[in-house]
C-alpha cells in the first residue's frame, strides 16, 4: 500500500507562483515514477509533469514545460510542483500519483495505481 498526501493548493492570480507537495508513505521503495496530473471542470484527467524516482529525470506536458517544474527530496519521499506564471488555463484539481513500473509512458494515466486525493489551484484573471 501507498498513501499520497497533496498540499499546497489555493487561490492565486494570474501571474503568481504556487508550490504543490506530495507526501508519500508506505511501500513508496517500489516505485518507478511520480507524476502530477489536472482535471478541470468538464474536462479529462490530462498529465502534467513526472520525475523518474530513482534518476530524477522530468517529463512535462508542452503547456507547462518552462513554467512548471517537478522534483523530488528522496529523504522525505515527498515530490513538488512548482507552478510559475500562473494561467487561469491552469485551474484544476491536481492529483499526484504513483508509478509501479516503466513499461509504459509516464503520460499515461493508466499506467498509475496510487493516487492522492487531490489539491484545488484556482487561478484568477
Amino acid at each position: 500500500q501507498v498513501q499520497l498526501v497533496e498540499s499546497g493548493g489555493g487561490l492565486v492570480q494570474a501571474g503568481g507562483s504556487l508550490r504543490l507537495s506530495c507526501a508519500a508513505s508506505g511501500r513508496t521503495f517500489s516505485s518507478y515514477a511520480m507524476g502530477w496530473f489536472r482535471q478541470a471542470p468538464g474536462k479529462e484527467r490530462e498529465f502534467v509533469a513526472a520525475i523518474i524516482w530513482s534518476a530524477g529525470n522530468p517529463y512535462y506536458a508542452g503547456s507547462v514545460k518552462d513554467r512548471f517544474t517537478i522534483s523530488r527530496d528522496n529523504a522525505k519521499n515527498t515530490v513538488y510542483l512548482q507552478m510559475n506564471s500562473l494561467k487561469p488555463e491552469d485551474t484544476a484539481v491536481y492529483y499526484c500519483a504513483r508509478k509501479r513500473y516503466g513499461n509504459s509512458p509516464v503520460g499515461n494515466s493508466y499506467g498509475y495505481d496510487y493516487w492522492g486525493q487531490g489539491t484545488q489551484v484556482t487561478v484568477s484573471s
